[in-house]
């Protein structure tokens, strides 16, 4: 019986199995799901983002803003982490542009080590955030390209890591339906690789000798890659008249990090002011369902939006995400 419960257990543990690249790339708050919506969607908007938030998930979408929009989302992570977006974005003749930006960092926690593991008196934190801008235009009445430049900085007391980074995207309609089919690659960049003061420290090659003096050295650090992701996407309306509207959307992706999965999303909006969500992910790591909703307040030539996502984790608490955007 023991000998079978093994054989089961390895079984299990190939099948379930992750990419032998996983843990190969850094950088890993570029694959958190900027907005609300996006998260409620189970991060399948590849095809059907818009607004602001299009600069997350598919610069294509830029393209089709017909008036000003700022977005502000905001997430609480484990009762210590802090994630928030703004994305800021406006139409013009010769195309659209964006500005985003991405912030995740934890509380202050006290240092340890291993002569003093009850503290010693001193606290870092650490903060990784992302700069960007963003153009989108359409081509043709149906497609629409996009491109973001990006830079991306990762630090951890008085450690940093920074590069440039790219994402592309399109994205094609047909009338059938309102029929969508895109295609993003986002954090396209060089290998980054951490540098600080804290890497400076005294050497000393032969203990055994009591005349020996310690020599200043440096710690190296070893270069690494950003998550790369390609998401395509298709998207159709199921249902659609004056009042409503139901969406269904299916992503498929393939990170540098993980192995390939494949996302599906549905919205059913109401009058346009009301938007039921829901997500779901094969063969996350981490989340499976997700869901959310909606509100849009028009004032005059005004609209706020209010939106709301639940993400479950198999293995940590659900987190729970805000967008507030406006739009004139």
């Amino acid at each position: 019986m023991k000998k079978i419960l093994n054989i089961i257990l390895i079984i299990n543990l190939v099948t379930f199995a992750t990419s032998p690249n996983l843990g190969t790339s850094g950088a890993q708050f570029l694959k958190l799901t900027a907005d609300a919506r996006s998260a409620a969607l189970g991060s399948a908007t590849v095809a059907t983002s818009y607004g602001a938030n299009s600069v997350f998930s598919n610069p294509a979408g830029v393209a089709a803003i017909i008036q000003a929009d700022v977005s502000l989302s905001y997430s609480r992570m484990f009762s210590m982490f802090d994630y928030t977006s703004v994305a800021v974005a406006n139409n013009f003749a010769f195309g659209n542009f964006a500005i985003l930006f991405t912030s995740f960092k934890t509380d202050e926690m006290e240092i340890i080590t291993e002569k003093q593991p009850n503290g010693t008196g001193r606290k870092f934190d650490a903060q990784d955030f992302t700069l960007g801008i963003s153009y989108g235009r359409f081509l043709t009445n149906s497609f629409s390209v996009g491109a973001t430049v990006k830079y991306v900085e990762q630090r951890i007391w008085n450690e940093k890591a920074a590069t440039v980074a790219f994402d592309v995207g399109t994205r094609y309609t047909l009338d059938f339906n309102n029929l969508t089919i895109a295609m993003s690659m986002t954090n396209f960049a060089p290998d980054m690789k951490f540098d600080g003061e804290d890497l400076n420290i005294s050497y000393d090659k032969d203990k055994l000798i009591p005349t020996n003096r310690p020599s200043p050295a440096r710690l190296m650090t070893t270069d690494f890659p950003l998550p790369l992701n390609f998401q395509i996407g298709v998207a159709l309306d199921l249902y659609k008249d004056e009042n409503y509207q139901w969406l269904f959307e299916v992503d498929a992706l393939h990170p540098n990090d993980n192995v390939e999965r494949v996302h599906f999303a549905t919205e059913i909006n109401i009058f346009e002011y009301f938007s039921l969500r829901g997500g779901y992910k094969i063969k996350h790591d981490t989340e499976n369902y997700s869901f959310g909703l909606g509100v849009k307040i028009p004032i005059e030539d005004y609209s706020i939006l209010f939106d709301y996502a639940y993400v479950n984790k198999k293995y940590l608490s659900p987190i729970n995400k805000i967008t507030v955007s406006l739009a004139f």
